[in-house]
């Protein structure tokens, strides 16, 4: 859900009218959602894990549609970090 809210939001750019509209409750949707299931994982994960994770999945998810729906670079420096930044998560998940 948070990679879908972000797609959605990318897409008010360029939309007008009712496509614009049909954008902005995709977003809407998808951001309960997504807050709603972080909720849920707090209830049997500690926050400190859970929202480090839901905010990485988000980052993660965000540069990944930026570079392959709106032609943002995939430069080396970028998956450099975002690499990093998966692995951080993978570790946090880990020792929890």
């Amino acid at each position: 859900m948070e990679v879908a809210f972000t797609f959605c939001l990318g897409k008010t750019k360029s939309a007008v009218g009712r496509e614009l509209a049909w954008w902005w409750v995709g977003f809407l949707v998808a951001l309960s959602l997504s807050m709603f299931l972080m909720a849920k994982a707090s209830e049997r994960l500690p926050i400190g894990t859970v929202y480090p994770v839901w905010t990485g999945i988000g980052a993660v998810g965000a540069v990944l549609v930026g570079i392959f729906f709106f032609n943002e670079p995939a430069t080396f420096w970028r998956i450099f970090f975002i690499t990093t930044l998966i692995l951080s998560i993978i570790g946090l998940k880990m020792v929890n």
